[in-house]
């Protein structure tokens, strides 16, 4: 049962550890009041606080809306469980209970200045450490080169070879997004015979597209060494959606059901959470594989690359498809980037340490990002 306010949590240090599977609530009722609570507090300061600067800008601690992004994480996480996990570690974090003894009144004023204060520390640090163990290692993954990633993941070469060759099979050799036909494929398919046909029979000329392709993992998370800051981006992993790290931890991240073929700028832009897949309306739906790939560029870009697109993804007899699942959970994960302006404040921060920025202090945003993930996981 969630107790009455207190107020001796200091440090936000375990307060993601979900591996509790016990209701947290005895009713209905108690629930509601929780959610009420929380939306009041993440209101005041969503609607007080400064607007951001963009993520360019000189202080790195700014530049996203961070009320926005814990607001988001518990609107889009994937079930009522998952939501009632966000609440327990958010009112843990502000040292803050999350029911009071009197229906009457939750125990918060807003219009004291020292009881806001004392809560905007820790509501801003809670959302601190959703990006620096979760949002920020996600995508930085997707920034570094193939050789790295291979490193990184828990797949060794083969696996990762053996997981490409499986993708192509079964998406007929096409960027599920653009159908594009792979250019290495096509290659070898006119040598062997020059009148050469694409996986369904149709001869392959200048009517269709051609480029090397790619494999992307729908989440790509590395956790063959699970040092502390990893255990915290599992924990966060199960907040979105409990149990999910059974399905690619390990050799199964390097499963068919966790990865779709992609030409090159598409792979950037998923990975990159730009662009993402949601079920098509019934009516649309051709098949229950059936998506609307939608993105978040902007609408000239958009029109460009032919978003909205709807795709129905390939099929094969023996060769699993990608997981509704993952892909809702990819889903999610590129709503609360772009709302909150996290994404192009995480996009800022890579860039900076792509081209080795340095401040007029020595310093740089991906150095200032690591020294506090390093404080706020120990």
């Amino acid at each position: 049962m969630a107790g009455p306010s207190h107020r001796h949590q200091s440090s936000l240090e375990g307060i993601l550890d979900f591996s509790e599977v016990d209701s947290i609530f005895e009713n209905a009722q108690q629930r509601a009041q929780a959610i009420s609570r929380f939306r009041r507090i993440i209101a005041y300061f969503e609607n007080t606080t400064e607007p951001k600067p963009p993520a360019s800008s000189s202080r790195f601690s700014e530049g996203y809306d961070r009320p926005a992004l814990i607001r988001l994480t518990f609107d889009y996480v994937r079930s009522p469980e998952s939501q009632d996990r966000v609440l327990k570690a958010f009112f843990k974090s502000l040292a803050l209970g999350m029911l009071e003894d009197s229906d009457d009144n939750d125990g918060i004023d807003l219009g004291d200045d020292s009881e806001v204060a004392s809560l905007r520390t820790p509501v801003f640090a809670f959302a601190d450490h959703l990006i620096y163990h979760f949002f920020l290692p996600l995508q930085q993954v997707h920034s570094r080169d193939e050789q790295q990633r291979i490193q990184d993941f828990v797949g060794t070469p083969e696996r990762l070879g053996a997981l490409r060759g499986f993708c192509l099979t079964r998406d007929r050799h096409r960027c599920v997004i653009t159908h594009t036909f792979d250019l290495n494929e096509l290659l070898k398919r006119m040598h062997q015979q020059p009148s050469a046909q694409d996986d369904d029979g149709n001869v392959l000329d200048q009517r269709y597209d051609y480029d090397k392709l790619e494999v992307a993992h729908i989440l790509p998370f590395s956790l063959n060494q699970v040092d502390e800051s990893k255990k915290a981006t599992i924990a966060i992993l199960n907040m979105f959606d409990i149990g999910v790290i059974h399905v690619i931890e390990g050799p199964e991240m390097d499963r068919p059901r966790n990865a779709i073929t992609l030409t090159n700028r598409m792979h950037d832009l998923f990975g990159r959470f730009k662009i993402f897949f949601e079920p098509a309306a019934e009516d649309d739906a051709v098949h229950h594989d059936t998506y609307q790939i939608q993105s978040f560029l902007p609408p000239f870009l958009a029109t460009q690359f032919g978003f909205p697109v709807q795709r129905t993804l390939f099929s094969h007899p023996y060769i699993d498809p990608p997981l509704p699942r993952l892909l809702a959970l990819h889903s999610a994960i590129a709503h609360i980037l772009h709302l909150s302006g996290a994404g192009e404040y995480i996009d800022g921060i890579l860039r900076d340490g792509e081209d080795g920025m340095v401040r007029e202090d020595g310093s740089t945003q991906l150095g200032a990002l690591v020294n506090m993930a390093l404080q706020m996981s120990t």
